[in-house]
C-alpha cells in the first residue's frame, strides 16, 4: 500500500519560532480575558485576574497541545494514510478526552501557580464548592479550551486539504511528463532512422558504425526513462552517444564540446532535458549549412541555480524564420521543454533563446539547485 508524503512538520516538534508566535497568541487572548473579568467585577482585581488567566492559560495549552500531539502520533502508527494526523489532528474521538484532560491540568498547575504569584488562595479542583464562583471559572476554562481547539482543527483541515490538492497536482505533473517523454524518445528515434536509411545506400561502413552508436544510445535511453531523476553526467553520457551518431553521419562538418564541471556531475535533473535542445540545434542550425560547425554544451553553477547551455554555429534564428519552417521556439523540442520546465518547478525555472552576436543560436535553461 502507497503511503502519503509526511508532511515536512510531521513527527517532530514545532520549530521555535512557531512557539514564539503561539505562546504570544495565548498570552493576547489571556490578557483580554483579563480585561473582560475585570470590567464584569466593575474595574477592581486587574492584577490577579491577568496573573491567573495567563497561568490558568498557558497551562491549559501545553496540556492540550502536548497531548494533541502525543493522541496524533499513535494515530500516524496505526493509520499511516490518516493525512489529518499528518497534520497533529488526532481527530475528535481522541481529541475530547485530551481536552479535557489537558485542561483540568492545566486548570490545576495554573492555580497553584495564581496563588503562589498573588497570595490568593483559588481553589483546586478538587476543593470546587468551597469559593463562590471556582467552577464557573473552570467551565470559563473549558469554553477557552473548546474554542481554541475548534479553530485549531479547523487549520488542520485547511491544512490536510491543501495537501491532498498538492499531491493531485503533482501527480498531474508526473503524468504530463511521462507522456511528454513517451512523445520524445519515438520522434528523436525516427529521425535516427531516417538518417540511417538514406546512409546505407550511401555508405554502408558508415551506416554499420552509425547503428552500433544506436544500439548503445537505445540502451541507455532506456535506464534513464525509468526514472523522474538522474544524475547531470548520464544526461550529458547520453547526449555524447548522441552525438557520436551525428559525427558519424557528418563527419568533419560537426565538431562537439562537452563542458561538466565536476562538481555538479551528480546533480538530479530530469531525463531528455538537453537532448531536444542539442537536436534543434543540428538539425535547423548545423546540418543546413555547408561549412563546419560547433556545437557546445555547457554547465554552471551560481548561487541557487543550475545554468545549462546549447549553443551552436550555425545559420540562426533569423535564417531558419526566413526559410518558412515553424518559427524559432515553438517547435516540437523546445515546447516539450517549456512544458516540462513549467510542470517540474513553476516559475523557478526559464528557458531562453538567443542569436549571439557572432551568429549561431544559443539555448539557456535556468534551473533551481534545489
Amino acid at each position: 500500500m502507497n503511503t502519503p508524503a509526511m508532511s515536512p512538520a510531521a513527527g517532530r516538534l514545532p520549530s521555535p519560532r512557531v512557539i514564539a508566535v503561539n505562546v504570544l497568541r495565548a498570552l493576547l487572548i489571556c490578557t483580554g480575558v483579563a480585561l473582560f473579568i475585570t470590567v464584569l467585577q466593575g474595574g477592581r482585581g486587574f492584577w490577579e485576574s491577568l496573573v491567573y488567566s495567563n497561568t490558568i492559560g498557558l497551562g491549559c495549552t501545553v496540556f492540550i497541545e502536548a497531548g494533541r500531539r502525543t493522541a496524533a502520533r499513535w494515530v500516524r502508527h496505526r493509520r499511516p494514510n490518516d493525512e489529518e494526523a499528518h497534520h497533529h489532528w488526532p481527530g475528535w474521538p481522541l481529541m475530547v478526552p485530551v481536552l479535557l484532560l489537558g485542561t483540568l491540568a492545566g486548570y490545576t498547575v495554573g492555580v497553584a501557580l495564581g496563588n503562589a504569584a498573588t497570595g490568593y488562595h483559588l481553589p483546586l479542583p478538587r476543593e470546587l464548592g468551597r469559593q463562590a464562583g471556582s467552577a464557573g471559572t473552570l467551565t470559563f476554562s473549558i469554553s477557552i479550551g473548546v474554542i481554541a481547539t475548534y479553530l485549531f482543527w479547523l487549520r488542520g483541515r485547511l491544512a490536510a486539504t491543501q495537501a491532498r490538492a498538492e499531491a493531485a497536482q503533482r501527480l498531474a505533473a508526473e503524468t504530463q511528463l511521462k507522456l511528454m517523454e513517451s512523445q520524445l524518445e519515438p520522434h528523436m528515434l525516427f529521425n535516427t532512422l531516417a538518417n540511417l536509411r538514406a546512409l546505407i545506400g550511401v555508405d554502408p561502413a558508415q551506416a554499420q558504425a552509425m547503428l552500433d552508436r544506436l544500439i548503445d544510445f537505445l540502451r541507455g535511453t532506456l535506464q534513464a526513462t525509468r526514472v523522474e531523476r538522474h544524475a547531470l553526467s548520464v544526461e550529458f553520457a547520453r547526449l555524447a552517444d548522441y552525438l557520436a551518431l551525428m559525427q558519424v553521419r557528418m563527419g568533419d562538418r560537426l565538431s562537439t564540446t562537452l563542458e561538466l564541471p565536476a562538481e555538479l556531475t551528480e546533480l538530479p535533473v530530469p531525463p531528455l532535458l538537453l537532448q531536444p535542445l542539442v537536436e534543434n540545434a543540428i538539425k535547423h542550425g548545423l546540418e543546413p549549412q555547408r561549412g563546419p560547425g560547433r556545437l557546445t554544451v555547457r554547465a554552471w553553477a551560481t548561487e541557487g541555480q543550475l545554468h545549462l547551455q546549447v549553443r551552436d554555429t550555425g545559420r540562426g534564428l533569423a535564417a531558419a524564420q526566413r526559410d518558412g519552417t515553424t518559427a524559432p521556439g515553438t517547435g516540437f523540442g523546445t515546447q516539450q521543454v517549456r512544458e516540462r520546465l513549467q510542470a517540474l518547478f513553476g516559475g523557478r525555472a526559464s528557458f531562453r533563446l538567443s542569436e549571439p552576436p557572432e551568429g549561431g543560436t544559443c539555448a539557456d535553461l535556468t534551473l533551481p539547485l534545489n
